[in-house]
Order: C-alpha cells, then structure tokens, then sequence
C-alpha cells in the first residue's frame, strides 16, 4: 500500500519555479506531518522542509525565503512551492511521514539553462 507519492518535478531554467506535491493520506496528515528531503548525485539526502500535524513549519536555511510549504487537506496532499530556483537545487526529491520510515519513491527536479 503507497501511502506517500511525489509529483511535480521536471526541469526548469535558474531562477524559475515548480511546485511538488506529496499525496498522501488523511491519517499521516493527522497524526504525522510531513517532510520533504533532497538527494543530489553523490550526496546524501538533506532536510528541505517539514509541516507538522500541527500545521508548524521549519525550513532548510537554504530554502528560506524561496520554498514554502503547505497542506492542502482536500487533496490530502502536501506542497512543496520552490521559487527562485538555482542549478544547486537539482536533486530527486522525496517526501517522508514525520517520525516513521515512509517514503515516496521521489521526483527528480532539474534546474539548467
């Protein structure tokens, strides 16, 4: 049973936009949160940015002021709006349940000219 999955990577100019979105379900939601991790080629997976059950937000410093994150509670899903986008953002993109070792599968975010 899938309980998270990414959509919304692709590939984008420097400074442009995209926006991920973590499908999950009303019980992570509710019970969880959910966090957003990156992985570049070669390096290990880092913290991008986290939503509580709670609705408490934390950010990456280097995604301050460019990503914000929210839920959407109709769709049960999570998203991940990135602006201001740089070529050091490209990385596969994954989504977690806050406090367990659910994951999704990624989704990979190309950022070139």
């Amino acid at each position: 049973q899938v309980q998270l999955v990414e959509s919304g990577g692709g590939l984008v100019q420097p400074g442009g936009s995209l926006r991920l979105t973590c499908t999950t379900s009303r019980k992570i939601l509710d019970e969880n949160g959910v966090g957003w991790y990156r992985q570049a080629p070669g390096e290990q997976r880092e913290f991008v940015a986290r939503i509580t059950n709670g609705g408490f937000q934390w950010y990456a410093d280097f995604a301050k002021g460019r990503f914000s994150i929210s839920v959407d509670s109709a769709q049960n899903s999570v998203n991940l709006q990135m602006n201001m986008l740089k070529p050091e953002d490209t990385a596969v993109y994954y989504c977690t349940a806050l406090g367990t070792s659910l994951w999704g599968q990624g989704t990979q975010v190309t950022v070139a000219s």
